[in-house]
């Protein structure tokens, strides 16, 4: 099952996500107006919407709550995006240039400030205390995670530890959300609920790994943003962490001057260590490990046939190339 077919099994359901997406773009503000569809129109898989829609429906659910909660997450996630580019300074999103770039730093936090109130101000439509406290627990676990990464950047004596509890903050924990919330919607037994929080985790966490790994695979065109920009921002990602583990002392020393300093003069030599260490190929196997485990993590839900693209998805989190 390709990425294409796991949305058409919810396409009507995406349309009505994008059309509340540009509802809550609606503003007396141009500029946000103008910024947030730079953003929302420049593409994106809509993954965590997209996990919204799916898990509702595998716990028969249909209704515009639904579609409510996974503008919630996009929203989330879309501040985070224009957040994460001005702290990152990058230049490319999607193969497009960022929102700092168009339009300013300034105009891109400010813009993802009201991102975020316009979230919380749509979970209020939801008066659902849980479902609140799960979105704004998540939310709060994001910023932590972020600046549990920007106090770690040219650190290249990051653990893998400290690894996964970044990436767990920054990405896992909202593809946590997206499945824990329609559990909530549903009235989900406790086993069920804690499954659909246990594939979200994993989910993300391997989606996040081969984000990294891609970081070192793809050009531009591909990915989207300019290849070895984790290294330039001083990013101890896992590949690295791999790689200096199975090294030489040599090849340990370049790649920690590269983290500190955060150059790209040396990348076509780090480019060589990774492949010499396997450190790509070893960190894509962590990543269907987490997959793997997301897959277990289904085994505890109502075997239908909506479970397909929640299963589909472990697969192509973990094999992906852009």
């Amino acid at each position: 099952m390709d990425f294409q077919s796991i949305l058409n099994t919810v396409e009507s359901e995406l349309t009505l996500v994008n059309q509340g997406l540009q509802e809550a773009l609606n503003s007396e503000v141009s500029l946000i107006k103008e910024i947030g569809n730079h953003l929302i129109s420049s593409g994106g898989k809509r993954i965590r919407p997209l996990l919204v829609l799916l898990t509702a429906k595998t716990l028969g659910l249909s209704n515009k709550t639904t579609i409510l909660t996974a503008n919630i997450i996009e929203l989330i996630h879309t501040a985070t995006l224009l957040h994460d580019d001005v702290v990152d300074e990058s230049a490319l999103r999607r193969g497009k240039p960022c929102a700092n770039i168009t339009f300013g730093n300034a105009a891109s936090v400010l813009t993802g400030d009201f991102l975020y109130s316009r979230a919380f101000e749509l979970m209020c439509e939801l008066n659902n205390l849980e479902v609140m406290q799960v979105l704004a627990q998540a939310s709060n676990k994001i910023a932590e995670g972020e600046v549990h990464q920007l106090q770690n950047c040219h650190n290249p004596d990051i653990t893998e530890n400290i690894y996964f509890e970044v990436i767990y903050a920054k990405t896992a924990k909202l593809f946590e959300a997206a499945c824990h919330v329609p559990a909530v919607l549903a009235q989900s037994n406790l086993l069920i609920t804690q499954s659909l929080i246990n594939y979200g985790k994993h989910l993300g966490t391997a989606f996040q790994i081969i984000d990294d790994v891609i970081d070192y695979e793809s050009d531009p065109e591909s990915s989207g943003k300019s290849m070895g920009d984790d290294l330039t921002e001083g990013k101890t990602t896992l590949p690295l962490i791999l790689a200096m583990q199975n090294g030489s002392a040599v090849q340990k020393k370049l790649i920690q001057t590269a983290i500190k300093t955060g150059s790209r003069d040396n990348l076509d030599n780090i480019l060589a260590i990774l492949k010499q260490t396997q450190a790509l190929e070893l960190s894509r196997a962590r990543a269907k490990i987490e997959s793997q485990k997301a897959q277990e993590a289904l085994n505890f839900l109502p075997q239908n046939e909506s479970l397909k693209p929640l299963r589909a998805l472990c697969e192509l989190a973990a094999n992906r190339i852009s």
